[in-house]
């Protein structure tokens, strides 16, 4: 699977090292936004980066940016426990993922 197209956009889920906190976005270069969300970590200006979140568990693959922010809305309403259930149909011993 590619990880940068313009042709396809990527819903993601991150979490920090301790797996406390999650964040949900949406890239069409999953590798390029998972290295800035680590660059950035620590810093105040952004939930991801005040938080530690640079640790891939989850992503889907769309051919359209609106089907794509369509998706990461949906999974931005869920709670932390149906996120979890969600990340767990394809990542089931919620392991970091690697790109």
């Amino acid at each position: 699977m590619r990880i940068r197209s313009s042709d396809h956009y990527f819903v993601y889920i991150t979490s920090n090292p301790g797996k406390t906190v999650l964040y949900t976005g949406m890239t069409n270069d999953l590798k390029l936004r998972l290295n800035q969300h680590y660059m950035n970590r620590g810093k105040e200006e952004h939930f991801a980066s005040k938080y530690y979140c640079y640790k891939l568990m989850y992503y889907e693959m769309y051919d359209s940016p609106s089907e794509a922010i369509h998706r990461e809305k949906n999974i931005k309403d869920l709670n932390r426990e149906k996120k979890i259930e969600l990340i767990k149909t394809k990542n089931p011993g919620m392991s970091f993922l690697v790109i």
